[in-house]
């Protein structure tokens, strides 16, 4: 037998052949089925062959694409235990009130979405009854990551249950005035029900990836047994757009987490059409799915299909389907039977002799509403089989009709998902439909009236039942606050002494103060040190050989410098969390962390240190999500600044983080210039969030990677630290102060410009006879916002002087700010600054140079401040207006 024209060489020639005579025989055979039974048998035969050699262990590669039929057949599917026609009341009821709660809602004009949640009523129904387990059982429960647009079903849910009032579903997307209800998942907003935040899209399945890798991580390092607790991530096949969606998928199945299952509603439609329109997004996310190592359950068809694929004898129908693109099946949906004998039944002779046995009622219901996603029973089986696999996460693809039971003027509709609203004609056929007891003289003055069958009725009683046998209400979130002690002093102590005349950058010394913490008897395991594979840029392989990297498998290899003091050391029950080249996933890996007081009862304390502009820049939008999943940990920014990463350029010079900070409420922004600030701030921080009384805010520092002596701490500056300002050195401390008399001025600096403004103080006094203060500016973000509220409290009646105006309080020489930073981060502060005011700054892009090269590039170098220092006292007619040239002659600006 010859080989095929045009054979590529593959990996098998690469290998011996101990029987060429038995491979041909092979190969001999596969070709006399394809020449007697055709070349459908011959494929069938080989795709048999290699499910029975998976089933049996052999190690193949996977198929990345089956049929486009149900993974678990009809008469393989588990007995189903629980009421089926009690749960389809409860679901009736929960569909009705959710399109009910929008549709009122349309007349305010808040919006809303009704379809998603209709497609996917059995995929949620089915989980709250029989599988998702409850807060108040043993363990921290399971974890569920709600589709954001199918809130309203929730809502409904809840509203039956007895937790959310018929007042509240009236103010649903209207919370200004109280009691009302956000319109996504959002913890902040509705702290007791929702855990996760799930728009935007995207970002959920990440954090559910994290989430799950993270319970694992806590039951490693035997923090918490949440051997019992569960992922559930609900998605739809329009968010698998979104690159975060599978951002992590290997990582998901490199870590075996089969505790993890993602459930993708496939109802074909995105927000404004189909999802793959000319392709099938199905076979699609089968294939990235299974070539990531998940596992993949597919429950595309109804009860209904079974009649059809007993009598598909040839494979026709399979093949069939396995063609028609997403926006024709979506067609079919919506078209008469006689359009579908003719368009999909049509396409081949033994399509049409199927077609001519089956009846009109039967094509109807197939094409029309017999969809995998809609049947308890087949949900109920894609559930279980996802709990009972082993050793990779689950991926369950759920066929729905986007808008089922909603009427003809929704289902299947490309308009559907911005439809906010149905008519009452169409609430009553719906009504019939679900088989619901509401009587047409409920539709009083036309307004759709809610439904509920009462608090003692049958339905909410088995509600009631099985939501007790399973741990408690679903979704849930409680706080059982546990406080931390604080650590002990000398852990501080060396940053609050100083560094002596050894010179060391803020990065440094704050991965040197973590370091004394994580060794904290009290408190030291529940550091949790992230960093996207630049822990050797930070300084912090000496962690490695001490704290461990976390790796479910250990070490299973020698590190090649094995032999050294600060080896790569992987370990099972690892403390560090490097997450490779990925800030999202660092991110996602913080929140988790950081939620873990609240998810798991178990209070963390994550630092996630990240390179220059990487986190707030790259990742902004995991920072809202943080911030409204009400997580509280340290993010910080090493090698922070514009000019201070020499040579790195423009992508790295990152000028612009605090003022991105700054728009995040929760996120208290701080720029400290010397190790004794970031102590002081550090341990106020653990106060705040882990303490007594605990806020729900987390810490952004800004630290930098140049070498500087760092000075003790003077007296009585802890308050002007937290609060964001104190004077750090006046003008007569110097040794060759200037006259009394002489002009003055305040240098206001934040960060590693702190020594730009010492030296500009030492400038202006020895060449200019001008006095000048400096102030170390801890916090631009925290002096603007302490004025914020003090501007707030005015507006009550109540007279509040904000700190900044009273720190300067009696200074009637102008201020000159300036920072690392583009100009508008100082600018925060400016208009509660009574004295003469103006600032320098890093505007612009950034660039390779030395660190004197960019300085001076920008005009924020000691030179520069003094110029700037002495034209502001020109203009006050405190110096002549010619040391401005003469200043700029001399320095050689």
């Amino acid at each position: 037998m010859s080989d095929p024209v045009g054979k590529l060489p593959s990996e098998l020639d690469q290998l011996p052949d101990r029987d060429t005579e038995e491979t041909a025989e092979w190969a001999a055979s596969l070709d006399a089925v394809a020449k007697a039974a055709g070349t459908r048998r011959a494929e069938y035969l080989l795709r048999r062959t290699l499910q029975h050699a998976e089933a049996a262990g052999l190690a193949l590669p996977k198929l990345l694409e089956t049929d486009y039929v149900n993974t678990i057949p009809t008469s393989a599917e588990p007995e189903f235990p629980g009421d089926m026609e009690m749960e389809a009341k409860i679901t009736a009821w929960n569909r009705w009130n959710a399109a009910a709660m929008v549709t009122r809602g349309s007349k305010y004009g808040v919006g809303g979405h009704i379809a998603t949640f209709a497609s996917a009523a059995w995929l949620y129904e089915t989980g709250f009854q029989h599988f998702f387990r409850g807060k108040e059982a043993d363990g921290s429960g399971d974890q569920l990551y709600i589709q954001g647009h199918a809130s309203p079903g929730i809502y409904a849910r809840a509203f039956l249950d007895g937790r959310v009032s018929e007042q509240q579903l009236d103010n649903f997307r209207q919370e200004s005035g109280g009691n009302g209800l956000p319109s996504y998942p959002h913890p902040r907003r509705l702290p007791w029900l929702w855990e996760f935040p799930t728009v935007s899209m995207g970002l959920g399945p990440l954090s559910a990836i994290y989430q799950a890798r993270f319970n694992r991580y806590l039951q490693n390092r035997n923090i918490k047994d949440t051997a019992n607790s569960h992922v559930w991530a609900f998605l739809g096949d329009g968010e698998m757009d979104e690159p975060e969606s599978t951002a992590a998928l290997a990582l998901a199945s490199r870590e075996q987490l089969d505790n993890l299952t993602f459930v993708i509603n496939c109802n074909l439609q995105r927000l404004d059409g189909p999802v793959r329109a000319n392709f099938r997004v199905v076979q699609e996310l089968e294939a990235q799915f299974r070539g990531a190592g998940w596992n993949v359950i597919k429950s595309l068809w109804g009860s209904a299909w079974d009649e059809l694929f007993q009598l598909d004898t040839t494979g026709a129908l399979v093949r069939r389907l396995r063609e028609v693109p997403d926006a024709q099946f979506q067609t079919y949906a919506t078209r008469d039977v006689a359009y579908i004998r003719q368009h999909f039944f049509g396409a081949n002779a033994e399509l049409v002799q199927l077609a001519g046995v089956l009846s009109d009622a039967k094509i109807a219901e197939c094409f029309h509403s017999s969809r995998g996603g809609h049947e308890p029973r087949k949900v109920y089986a894609a559930y279980k089989a996802a709990l009972e696999h082993k050793g990779a996460p689950t991926v369950i693809l759920a066929q729905t009709v986007k808008g089922y039971t909603l009427g003809a003027g929704f289902e299947s509709k490309n308009a559907n998902h911005q439809m906010k609203k149905l008519t009452i004609d169409e609430f009553k056929g719906m009504r019939d439909l679900l088989g619901l007891p509401i009587p047409d003289s409920a539709f009083a003055d036309g307004v759709v009236p809610y439904g509920h069958p009462g608090a003692d009725s049958p339905e909410v009683r088995y509600l009631n039942e099985r939501r007790a046998a399973l741990g408690g209400p679903a979704p849930a979130r409680k706080v059982h606050h546990v406080a931390l002690p604080a650590p002990a002093e000398r852990s501080f102590a060396p940053l609050i002494k100083g560094s002596g005349k050894q010179e060391m950058a803020t990065t440094m010394a704050f991965v040197r103060l973590v370091k004394d913490l994580m060794r904290d008897k009290e408190t030291g395991k529940r550091w949790v040190p992230i960093v996207p594979d630049e822990a050797r840029t930070f300084g912090m392989e000496s962690l490695f050989p001490s704290a461990g990297i976390y790796s479910p498998l250990g070490q299973t290899y020698e590190p090649v410098d094995r032999d050294q003091l600060m080896y790569y050391k992987e370990a099972k029950d690892g403390q560090i969390l490097n997450e490779g080249i990925t800030e999202a996933g660092a991110m996602a890996d913080f929140i988790a962390a950081c939620t873990s007081y609240a998810t798991h009862g178990e209070p963390m304390i994550p630092f996630y240190i990240f390179y220059s502009m990487f986190g707030w820049q790259r990742t902004a939008d995991q920072m809202w999500q943080l911030a409204d999943q009400l997580g509280k940990g340290f993010i910080v920014g090493a090698t922070a600044g514009r000019t201070t990463l020499t040579g790195e350029g423009l992508q790295h010079a990152d000028g612009h983080s605090h003022l991105i900070a700054s728009t995040n409420p929760a996120s208290l922004n701080y720029d400290p210039a010397f190790a004794y600030e970031i102590a002081v701030i550090v341990k106020d921080g653990l106060r705040r969030m882990y303490g007594e009384k605990p806020e729900d805010v987390f810490y952004y520092l800004t630290v930098y990677n140049e070498p500087k002596v760092q000075p003790a701490m003077p007296e009585g500056v802890e308050e002007g630290i937290l609060k964001g300002l104190y004077r750090f050195n006046e003008a007569s401390s110097l040794e060759s102060a200037p006259a009394a008399d002489a002009p003055k001025i305040q240098l206001m600096a934040s960060g590693t410009a702190i020594h730009w403004a010492l030296e500009a103080q030492q400038l202006l006094a020895s060449d200019w006879n001008v006095a000048a203060d400096v102030w170390s500016a801890t916090s631009w973000g925290e002096l603007r916002r302490e004025a914020l509220e003090c501007d707030e409290a005015l507006l009550r009646g109540e007279v509040r002087t904000p700190y900044v105006t009273r720190a300067l309080e009696g200074v009637t020489s102008p201020v000159l700010a300036v920072s690392d930073w583009m100009r508008q981060v100082p600018d925060q502060i400016s208009q509660w600054v009574e004295q003469d005011w103006t600032s320098l700054g890093t505007d612009g892009f950034g660039l390779s140079d030395t660190r004197e090269g960019a300085r001076r590039h920008f005009g924020v170098d000691a030179q520069s401040i003094v110029v700037a220092a002495l034209a502001q006292l020109a203009r006050r007619g405190e110096v002549p207006a010619s040391a401005i040239k003469e200043a700029r002659e001399r320095y050689g600006l």
